[in-house]
């Protein structure tokens, strides 16, 4: 068995919030760290906008996105494109830029302390105005390190209001990606490709509920972006055990490991080893399917795969994690 984390890796669904360190959130304030499951996303949501709000200062944004990249290396984390609530954010503090700038400068300094490549994607709660993602909008076309934006938050409110918003993401040549078959079924991903544009899927779970569904995503080739901890976490999977993640890639489904934040990412490889049997040759065609669903250059991407090709043909270790 080789070490997972060395095993260089692209992390594609991670929100930034979600990573702030506990004593990070102590220090400025916040709430003690929530443990165990959440009962129901309400509640989940309710304890990550308790931390969102210790965040008030440039200088808090940054130093959150520098120990994001500080934490991300150590994992083996090469490339990561970090979510961030940057208009709620701007409007709460009540400077619309400051947060993301802050945010855009702690990840160039954290690439040059720890050599991690991040870009950003700017979500959007589907409960909030449509107004707000017109300034995420705004936001993510004046920055060049924001690849592109996309909606979160709960499923069941809906999709078809923001239209008109992502048809200009789309003219301006933005990624679109929304969390969509998370806790709610296909017809939630089926908007999510149709009318919301999408060129990845944020979570996608819910698909095997649709045979069709599965047929055309694999045919197509759409990136899930899987969260397996995070899942269980939300009470959204009974356990890791029984995942649907093993199904999926049976299925033929492009399939990402990633942690929404709730863990860390190698940790989270190491899980599938230790509860799905996956070996290193599983693990590597993972890492290289996060690497390709990807919106990094095409220089970045091959430089990856070559990492991760060294990686499998290095001799294991009995005693790595």
């Amino acid at each position: 068995m080789r070490d997972v984390r060395a095993l260089p890796k692209a992390h594609l669904h991670v929100h930034l919030e979600s990573t702030v360190r506990p004593r990070t959130v102590r220090e400025l304030g916040g709430p003690p760290e929530h443990g165990g499951t959440f009962a129901t996303f309400r509640e989940f949501a309710d304890q990550r906008a308790k931390v969102r709000e210790v965040l008030r200062t440039a200088e808090h944004f940054r130093r959150i996105a520098v120990e994001f990249c500080e934490d991300e290396a150590a994992q083996g984390t090469r490339y990561a494109e970090v979510t961030f609530t940057a208009a709620a954010h701007g409007e709460r503090v009540g400077d619309p830029e400051m947060p993301l700038r802050a945010v855009l400068d702690g990840l160039a300094e954290g690439r040059e302390l720890y050599g991690i490549d991040c870009r950003v994607l700017l979500d959007h709660s589907r409960r909030r105005p449509v107004e707000r993602l017109w300034q995420t909008y705004r936001l993510a076309t004046r920055h060049e390190q924001v690849i592109g934006i996309g909606l979160a938050g709960d499923e069941s409110y809906p999709l078809a209001p923001f239209t008109d918003v992502f048809a200009a993401a789309w003219d301006a040549r933005l990624n679109l990606v929304h969390h969509a078959g998370e806790s709610a079924g296909a017809d939630s991903i089926r908007d999510a490709l149709g009318p919301g544009r999408a060129d990845r899927l944020g979570h996608g779970i819910r698909v095997l509920d649709d045979d069709d569904l599965v047929a055309e995503l694999s045919e197509r080739g759409v990136p899930l972006e899987v969260c397996p901890t995070s899942n269980v976490l939300l009470g959204l999977v009974p356990s890791l055990a029984e995942h649907p993640l093993p199904r999926m890639r049976e299925a033929g489904l492009t399939v990402t490991i990633n942690t929404d934040g709730e863990t860390a990412l190698a940790d989270e490889y190491a899980r599938l080893r230790d509860v799905f049997g996956y070996g290193d040759a599983d693990l590597a065609d993972l890492a290289h399917a996060s690497i390709d669903a990807s919106f990094a250059p095409i220089d970045v991407k091959a430089e990856l795969r070559a990492g991760v090709n060294a990686w499998l043909a290095a001799p294991g270790d009995a005693g790595a994690a």
